[in-house]
């Protein structure tokens, strides 16, 4: 079996084909998909998902992008996160490509995420965007490696990657693995232990070769998973096992939610 560990189903381009979308992961073996939200205000979509469909299990979180929402408490993440769906706290972090003047509520936002973590024991879904430095350094600050967690999408170089495994916590790569040109994360998927690997789509962004440029769903984490066994040299089957139990360690609620 293999697991999509991070994707938006609630998102427009997807939330209206979710039948077609579970055959679709049925057919090319996807057990099970974390469907990360970004705001308190849709929370509710991912939470519907979550709860009527096994194979779905939910992230609470407010991303560090987004403006003009509600801003999220550690008493709200706390007490959201007992959701029996809730598996992780995120989707959290820093980017700075989208707000340069690296803003303190971002700051703030995150450390709040990492605190309700801490507190409620889930693992948190890090997102890190020209801001790597401050990531790692709020992470240690905050103590986080206590949670533990996945630097999502990563796209970082070595040395990043390195300080955050250092941390305990575990690299998810997507569908920019399967991309020609994008060498530093093919040295991360070559070199990152094999324990500590995680695969994901985004979806619906960042499809994979052969469908990159479309609509990405979680039946073609697959492709991810292909592309970083060919580059470690390791049978497709090794990495499917392995990260798939990796997701099941690094979030040990989804798998008592999620049918094996």
């Amino acid at each position: 079996m293999l697991v999509d560990s991070h994707c938006h189903l609630d998102f427009p381009a997807l939330s209206g084909r979710i039948d077609e979308l579970r055959r679709a992961m049925r057919d090319h073996g996807v057990g099970c998909a974390l469907c990360a939200a970004v705001t308190l205000e849709d929370l509710p979509r991912v939470l519907s998902l979550a709860e009527q469909f096994p194979e779905i299990v939910a992230s609470v979180g407010v991303h560090p992008e987004v403006t003009g929402v509600r801003e999220p408490a550690l008493a709200d993440l706390v007490e959201l996160a007992r959701h029996p769906r809730v598996v992780a706290i995120g989707e959290t972090g820093l980017d700075y490509y989208w707000h340069k003047d690296a803003p303190e509520w971002q700051r703030d936002r995150f450390r709040t995420h990492i605190r309700a973590a801490r507190e409620v024991g889930r693992p948190l879904v890090v997102h890190t965007r020209d801001a790597a430095a401050d990531t790692l350094r709020l992470l240690h600050e905050e103590a986080a490696g206590e949670a533990g967690g996945v630097m999502h999408c990563f796209t970082e170089s070595w040395p990043v990657a390195e300080q955050a495994l250092d941390l305990g916590f575990y690299i998810s790569l997507s569908g920019i693995v399967t991309f020609p040109n994008a060498r530093i994360v093919h040295e991360v998927a070559r070199r990152v232990p094999l324990d500590r690997l995680l695969v994901e789509t985004d979806s619906p962004y960042l499809a994979p070769v052969p469908y990159r440029g479309k609509t990405n769903q979680p039946s073609y984490v697959r492709y991810v998973a292909e592309a970083v066994a060919r580059l470690r040299g390791q049978s497709t089957d090794e990495l499917v096992e392995a990260t798939t139990n990796n997701f099941f360690r690094l979030f040990p609620e989804a798998r008592m939610k999620v049918p094996q």
